[in-house]
């Protein structure tokens, strides 16, 4: 197989951190052989996550076996699943924000047609459905658990908990209609004729879309293949990252 040379577009600041969470997590195993050093073995997760590389791929390119790649993938995502905040963590957050924007993805997955919990009416695919909090500027604050495409994104959200934490610190937030019935702390567009106070709550609405771009800037989630018992590990783990750039 032919081999080339390609580049990733994150900063040295992004593999940095990775390889140094490397070091500290071998030290602690008293690990002192590998294939590859901290640094290359960074290079390869952040080369599949942001990239999207397959094991085989992968194996290739560091010369190294696909189980090995399996190991080390899985090793890194652990580790940097571990440091994603969790919802409380994230409310500290948001409650230094003028508000906070609440929005649901879908993240396309492998499945077969018989898979029905994973099959989503609205997007037409298999997929994973993921809640997202933005601050007002769009930028990426918290991601859920992963939850099957056919759950609906109110029901996500009040399964894992976003309206009461929301409600409890008295959080002002902004959602789409999916999320009417959420509670006073969620603020949805009026139903009927109210267009001036729509237009408004869709431009403030609109830019937690930034928020789901910043995720789909890793290509690994506009297609899982792996198990979905994986999928909100490697969420956590992309999260991590983006918030250690």
């Amino acid at each position: 197989m032919l081999v080339y040379p390609s580049g990733i577009d994150l900063s040295s600041r992004t593999l940095q951190h990775l390889s140094g969470l490397l070091a500290g997590h071998r030290r602690r195993i008293d690990s002192r052989w590998r294939r590859l050093t901290c640094g290359r073995q960074a290079l390869l997760v952040l080369a599949h996550l942001r990239c999207g590389d397959t094991y085989a791929r992968l194996a290739t390119g560091f010369r190294i076996g696909t189980a090995t790649v399996h190991r080390y993938i899985r090793e890194a995502v652990g580790l940097l699943a571990a440091l994603a905040p969790t919802l409380e963590q994230a409310m500290t957050t948001v409650r230094k924000k003028a508000y906070v924007i609440l929005d649901g993805t879908v993240l396309p997955i492998d499945r077969i047609a018989a898979d029905q919990p994973y099959y989503s009416g609205k997007k037409k695919h298999h997929g994973m459905n993921v809640q997202v909090l933005a601050d007002p500027a769009g930028r990426l604050i918290w991601a859920s658990d992963a939850l099957p495409a056919a759950v609906h994104d109110l029901t996500a959200a009040r399964t894992h908990g976003i309206p009461a934490a929301l409600a409890a610190d008295d959080i002002k937030c902004w959602a789409d209609k999916a999320y009417q019935g959420a509670g006073q702390a969620v603020r949805v567009p009026f139903r009927g004729w109210r267009r001036l106070h729509n237009r408004d709550h869709a431009k403030r609405r609109s830019l937690g879309e930034r928020a789901m771009a910043t995720l789909k800037c890793w290509r690994v989630l506009r297609k899982l293949r792996c198990s979905t018992t994986r999928i909100t590990a490697v969420v956590r783990a992309i999260v991590t990252l983006e918030l250690a750039a």
